[in-house]
């Protein structure tokens, strides 16, 4: 059995969830409103407080939809009620970001200035030059752009010097000797 499919979600004040035909599951909260459709292989039952989650068999298809439906129905919840957030630093001589109306605009040592529009439902914050945050309801979204703010210049193991998520390690290596 799946030990994450079998554990209900609590739903939290505020928070309104419904469930129409062809397992589409609506989650309204005082953030916003998300919406995702299912697989139809697992029931989804909403009762006054929480929500339980079955499969019919136990076939590998719905063995493992049954745990990836909780996790996501439980991540739409969280992101209606306290919202996700995504720290990157910039790191390195020169490099800086800005915010230009709603575009985020890197410079990161190329001969161009690199920009980002954030979808509807993200924002973009640079506390500082060296910092940038993304927020938003949907997981999915915050670290999809952050992964590709990420990938306009990942670090690099030599000097440490990129873009890297606040609370990622990257492992330094030693050069050449000059031997």
């Amino acid at each position: 059995m799946s030990r994450i499919g079998n554990k209900p979600i609590a739903i939290p004040s505020g928070v309104t969830v419904t469930v129409k035909e062809n397992n589409e599951v609506t989650v309204k909260g005082p953030k916003g409103e998300l919406t995702r459709e299912f697989s139809s292989l697992i029931t989804i039952n909403v009762g006054e407080t929480e929500i339980t989650f079955t499969r019919p068999n136990d076939e590998k298809e719905s063995r493992s939809l049954h745990g990836t439906t909780r996790a996501v129905l439980n991540n739409m919840v969280v992101g209606v009620t306290d919202g996700f957030a995504k720290e990157l630093d910039l790191i390195g001589v020169g490099y800086r970001a800005q915010l230009q109306g709603n575009k985020l605009v890197l410079n990161v040592g190329y001969s161009h200035p690199v920009e980002f529009v954030p979808e509807e439902g993200l924002s973009v914050e640079v506390p500082s030059n060296t910092k940038v945050i993304v927020r938003g309801i949907n997981k999915e979204k915050v670290g999809a752009l952050a992964a590709n703010i990420r990938g306009v210049r990942p670090p690099e193991p030599y000097k440490g010097k990129g873009i890297r998520y606040t609370d990622e390690f990257v492992r330094r290596k030693e050069g050449k000797t000059g031997k």
